[in-house]
């Protein structure tokens, strides 16, 4: 729909999606925003993205390649012609001003990312993610999973915006440079978050920019390889040194648990992939760690209050196992954070 501030939104067409039609015409019948959408043909099959092609205010790019959620959407944001950019996943559908209360908050001089209050498709009024909680080791989930929305109705600032349902300015994007595509998928929006906050720049809940997920947990295979190794992928390349040092007998023992879990899961594979991923790739996390932190202008000691010192992933419960572990981690933190700069 014309009208109010021009915002492109990237869509990416992956596998089957039974509401990638719906994402889409919803995003188009957006009201107080001149709107289109960008659809990435990320290998989306069962003929949707044929479907879409040709509809008014909508472009379609790629080639039907998996370049994972991070190349994707940049893809994608190459594409678009708005001042503002919307990033939304194709099994999610939006109200009808959830664009328009994002880009309000999103033009905000002091906010890098507005980020959308995501419900659970089978019942709207509880939440999928009312902004991502980011720990200090780096583990990353959706916060509020499962809670009324009538509990998450005020706007607040949070440490990271799930990626289903998040606006920038285009100008924030472009300084940021977008996604690092080695991530592929998950973990980038914590990262891209995180620089923000690096930079000075708020990360914002909205409540009532609302949108309704199709969410599927284990949706992806190789969710635990690539969670995993992009979480370590993100405290190598931004945290302080000084953080990461103080924080390396955690990492050690975080290491040693998460691997004994790998092993009981039938997942150690991946973990030890990951590793070998890591350790590849060393030159690159060298040149991106020294990219991010030319880049900060925000010391860890002021960011650190941002991060959650308990791993309380409502979707995914710890291990009765590690309780007495995450208790300990936690008061090692407290003691840590009186030594950061």
């Amino acid at each position: 729909m014309t009208g109010g501030p021009r915002v492109t939104a990237v869509v990416l067409a992956y596998r089957p999606e039974p509401w990638l039609e719906r994402s889409v015409e919803a995003l188009l019948a957006s009201v107080d925003v001149d709107v289109d959408v960008v659809l990435v043909d990320n290998g989306g099959t069962e003929g949707a993205v044929d479907r879409l092609r040709g509809r008014p205010g909508l472009t379609v790019v790629g080639d039907g390649v998996n370049l994972g959620f991070s190349g994707g959407c940049n893809l994608g944001a190459a594409h678009a012609t708005g001042a503002y950019l919307a990033l939304v996943n194709g099994d999610l559908v939006v109200d009808p001003d959830a664009l328009a209360r994002l880009v309000a908050v999103a033009g905000q001089p002091d906010v890098g990312v507005a980020a959308g209050s995501v419900r659970l498709g089978d019942d709207r009024e509880r939440c999928n993610s009312t902004g991502n909680e980011i720990h200090f080791l780096g583990f990353s989930w959706v916060g509020g999973f499962g809670r009324p929305a009538t509990e998450a109705a005020v706007d607040r600032d949070v440490a990271g915006g799930m990626g289903a349902l998040v606006c920038l300015r285009r100008s924030v994007w472009d300084d940021l440079g977008g996604f690092a595509e080695e991530y592929f998928a998950f973990h980038e929006d914590a990262e891209l978050s995180w620089r923000c906050w690096q930079r000075g720049l708020r990360v914002r809940y909205v409540a009532d920019a609302v949108g309704v997920h199709r969410y599927e947990f284990d949706r992806e295979p190789t969710k635990l390889y690539l969670a995993e190794r992009n979480r370590l992928m993100f405290v190598l390349t931004c945290w302080d040194g000084r953080t990461l040092a103080l924080l390396a007998p955690l990492f050690v023992a975080m290491e040693g648990a998460v691997a004994l879990m790998a092993w009981r899961g039938g997942w150690l594979g991946d973990k030890v992939r990951g590793w070998r991923w890591l350790w590849a790739h060393r030159a690159w996390l060298r040149t991106r760690r020294a990219t991010v932190q030319a880049a900060r202008t925000v010391g860890d000691r002021r960011l650190a209050p941002r991060l959650a010192d308990r791993m309380d992933a409502r979707n995914f419960p710890l291990p009765d196992a590690l309780r007495p572990l995450d208790a300990a981690l936690a008061q090692y933190w407290r003691i840590v954070r009186r030594f950061l700069r």
